[in-house]
């Protein structure tokens, strides 16, 4: 919930010309949104909708799980712990594929290595906004300037939200029925393909818009990206099994704000 409120408070309060102008929405938020308009949902409550999906399944999930409802208001700080602290192998990961691309990259005269690529930390967060991108740099927003820090943490706030909610909670849960109930697959390897694919696709749907069939000119596609990404949604879906959809969602939306930290502070450098 104090994600989901973050989001839609930021999307419209938080910077909106940069926000708003540019049509920069998290991709699995606008797939959302536009499945509930295709159902009868328009207009302005268009825009609510999607949260209150993530609400109303949340609920229906509890509901149907008979449950005993517990609600511990200091739950969120011991949960923000564990979210940052399980934010920080993949954190790890991505500085050491830095570390390792940083050999590549071209050195100037002193031998210093003239930038840090964009792909060197890389976030787990896909926005929506190709026809007002520079795709010579996909942090600049129509009118050339760079999207701002704060602008960046808003969306990998949603992308921990609606990213988790259609790759993990409805699609994990899918390939479940189809490879289990409909192939009649045994349950260890519906499992494992079911993961494997979910974590292809959500490292996938960074690069390339799945319904134009167009490449992301907001983040090209690098086979390095590609990897690191494919691993963290295997990470996230082991999460998701493990400490349900709430833990995985923030530790995918910290590991999006330290990320776009980093990154800041390595193109101040």
């Amino acid at each position: 919930m104090p994600f989901i409120l973050l989001y839609e408070y930021g999307t419209f309060r938080i910077n909106t010309d940069v926000l708003n102008q540019s049509q920069i929405r998290v991709v699995a938020f606008v797939w959302l949104q536009n499945f509930l308009e295709s159902v009868g949902f328009h207009g302005k409550f268009a825009w609510a909708a999607p949260p209150l999906a993530v609400i109303v399944i949340l609920l229906s999930l509890q509901i149907t799980s008979r449950k005993q409802w517990t609600f511990w208001t200091y739950d969120y700080g011991l949960m923000i712990i564990e979210c940052v602290l399980l934010a920080i192998p993949l954190i790890v990961l991505t500085l050491l594929l830095s570390t390792i691309g940083s050999r590549y990259l071209p050195k100037n005269t002193d031998g210093n290595t003239v930038a840090v690529q964009a792909w060197s930390v890389p976030t787990c967060s896909s926005v929506d906004g190709n026809q007002n991108m520079d795709s010579s740099n996909g942090a600049r927003n129509i009118y050339g300037n760079a999207r701002p820090w704060l602008a960046n943490i808003v969306t990998g706030i949603g992308a921990g939200i609606y990213e988790e909610l259609v790759f993990r909670l409805i699609l994990i849960c899918v390939l479940m029925v189809l490879f289990q109930d409909i192939f009649k697959m045994t349950h260890i390897n519906a499992v494992v393909l079911s993961v494997l694919i979910s974590a292809a696709l959500f490292s996938a749907h960074h690069h390339f818009d799945f319904f134009s069939g167009r490449p992301n000119e907001v983040d090209p596609f690098d086979i390095t990206e590609f990897a690191f990404r494919t691993i963290a949604g295997i990470y996230f879906a082991i999460l998701y099994a493990i400490r349900g959809f709430g833990i995985t969602a923030g530790t995918h939306a910290f590991y999006n704000i330290i990320a776009e930290t980093i990154r800041v502070s390595f193109s101040t450098q």
